[in-house]
C-alpha cells in the first residue's frame, strides 16, 4: 500500500474522531474561554388562593394625553369562577379568569366604559402578585370607529382592608 492512501484513511478517521459528540464533555466556547450559563428557572406557578379577596386598583394610561386614573374594586376567589370588577356606582362586571405560570389572565366585556360615557368596551389584563401587590396591563377595546378604539393601561392592586 502507498504512503498517499494511508495519509487520506488517516486523515479521513482523525476528521470523524474530532467531530463526533461526547455526552459527557462540558458545553465550552474555547474561542472566548467561557462556559455556557445555565438558565434561570420558570417563575412558581400562581396560587389563585394567595390573591383571594378584594383589590383596590388603579389602571392609569401609558401613552396620550388623558392620564386620569381609573380606579375599581376586583373580587378575586381561591378558583377562575366568580371573579368581578366594580366601578364607583356600578354594578359588578364578571371576569373570566386563566392562569398561566406566574400570571394571572382576566377578561371583561363588553360592558359600558368607566373612561368614555355611552362606549362599550372589552378589556384583557395580565397580572402577577409581587411584594403582596397585583400588577400587570390591561389592554381595553372600544367599540367606537374612531381611531383611538385602543387603551393600554398600566394596572396596580393593592388588598382592601
Amino acid at each position: 500500500m502507498k504512503v498517499m492512501p494511508r495519509l487520506v484513511i488517516c486523515g479521513c478517521m482523525a476528521a470523524m474522531l474530532g467531530c463526533a459528540k461526547s455526552e459527557d464533555a462540558p458545553v465550552s466556547d474555547t474561542a472566548a474561554g467561557m462556559t455556557e450559563t445555565p438558565q434561570p428557572e420558570a417563575p412558581a406557578t400562581i396560587s389563585l388562593a394567595d390573591v383571594a379577596g378584594n383589590w383596590q386598583v388603579r389602571a392609569t394610561p401609558e401613552t396620550g394625553t388623558d392620564t386620569s386614573v381609573t380606579t375599581y374594586v376586583m373580587k378575586a376567589t381561591g378558583t377562575t369562577s366568580d371573579w368581578t370588577i366594580t366601578f364607583p356606582n356600578r354594578s359588578p362586571v364578571p371576569l373570566q379568569v386563566t392562569t398561566d405560570g406566574d400570571s394571572i389572565m382576566a377578561d371583561a366585556g363588553p360592558f359600558q366604559s368607566a373612561r368614555r360615557k355611552g362606549v362599550q368596551v372589552r378589556t384583557h389584563s395580565v397580572m402577577r402578585l409581587r411584594n403582596n401587590s397585583l400588577t400587570g396591563t390591561t389592554v381595553a377595546r372600544y367599540t367606537t370607529t374612531g381611531p383611538d378604539s385602543v387603551l393600554q393601561l398600566r394596572t396596580e392592586g393593592t388588598r382592601a382592608p
